[in-house]
């Protein structure tokens, strides 16, 4: 989204330029299970996902990239730390873009035989500095971890490879602490032009995940900042996907997709709401369709608040309204109300 940032180019997407912020993910198969990772890779694309990061914590995994690669339609990025040489091997592999720190790949001369393979291949390198494992110099420089030690640190990295010769970088800085990571993407934006992948890491499970990566995610975005994101929870990486969207169509930098509307439970709920607003989300997954899908709890408000929706689903006693735009269209018992969505669902437009 970064209208200044310079394009840079994954495999056959691209990121930069003001071009569409792309959504990644990271698997949590083992890399070495070809079987496992591929269907994970396979079910997060059809759910959204752009581009996908393999760990490579071995040369056996690095081995295996070439055989996923035929079985997806992704952009693969390998995921290395500490020994140079697996760098190298997953680039051989056919990794479309390899996440590096330079700061724990080891001596120059190793950093320079990354870098000279994969300039030789015109390899994308996202250079990933974290918080948590800021140089010590830095830290007593300003007295602590900040987000300016934090841009120092990524932009020296950033330096070291540009003065060996290559600049097809994006950069990532990322910390636990969501106001640090925000400040810190607003120091970087203006000092540099390298494509941003933007996150809160070890933002932790799906509840304080979500809120910790839309608040940060959400501050960093909206100020124009950011190429590529990913939500990193401790979980289901279709959670990360599902959330990611979510948070781009909220700041209208993504359309397509039912957004769905729902309700707070009340002493007037007669249906079990909380579990048919949780199916009805997870049925919406699968359209493409761009229409805002209301699931209320009561006959009482439920026309009249699902009118600015498209199509909703209100609760009665044993029994379910079918709303069009604030009209009641048909009354079915409880058990028929999500069949019936499902059918206007797959009829829509028609």
């Amino acid at each position: 989204m970064g209208a200044n940032t310079k394009v840079i180019k994954i495999g056959d997407r691209v990121i930069g330029g003001g071009n569409p912020i792309l959504i990644q993910s990271m698997t949590n198969t083992k890399t070495q299970d070809v079987k496992a990772t591929v269907e994970q890779i396979n079910r997060l694309a059809a759910a959204g996902c752009d581009i996908i990061r393999c760990a490579v914590p071995d040369m056996d995994a690095a081995k295996a990239l070439s055989q996923i690669k035929k079985e997806i339609s992704i952009p693969l990025v390998a995921d290395i730390h500490f020994d140079y040489k697996l760098a190298i091997a997953a680039m051989e592999n056919g990794a479309d873009k390899i996440r590096i720190n330079p700061g724990n790949i080891g001596s120059a001369d190793r950093v320079k035989a990354v870098i000279d393979v994969a300039k030789e291949r015109n390899i994308p390198i996202r250079v990933g500095v974290n918080s948590g494992s800021l140089e010590k110099n830095l830290v007593e420089k300003y007295k602590g971890v900040t987000a300016q030690g934090i841009v120092e640190s990524a932009l020296d990295k950033v330096k070291m490879i540009e003065d060996m010769g290559y600049d097809n970088l994006v950069i990532s800085i990322k910390s636990s602490d969501v106001m640090m990571c925000v400040k810190a993407h607003e120091v970087i934006s203006k000092q540099t032009n390298y494509p941003l992948h933007v996150g809160i890491t070890e933002s932790g499970t799906i509840i304080s995940g979500n809120i910790k990566s839309s608040i940060g995610l959400g501050l960093i975005l909206n100020q124009g900042i950011g190429d590529t994101i990913r939500v990193s929870l401790t979980g289901d990486p279709l959670e990360e996907i599902k959330s990611a969207k979510l948070i781009l169509r909220t700041l209208g930098l993504r359309k397509g997709g039912i957004e769905v509307v729902s309700c707070p439970t009340c002493g007037r709920t007669q249906i079990d709401l909380i579990g048919l607003a949780t199916k009805v989300e997870n049925l919406v997954q699968n359209y493409d369709l761009d229409i805002k899908v209301a699931v209320m709890g009561c006959a009482v408000n439920g026309p009249g608040e699902a009118k600015e929706a498209d199509i909703g689903v209100a609760g009665g006693v044993k029994e379910g309204l079918l709303i069009k735009r604030g009209e009641i269209i048909k009354k079915v018992p409880e058990e028929q109300l999500l069949g019936l969505l499902k059918e206007e669902l797959d009829n829509w437009g028609k």
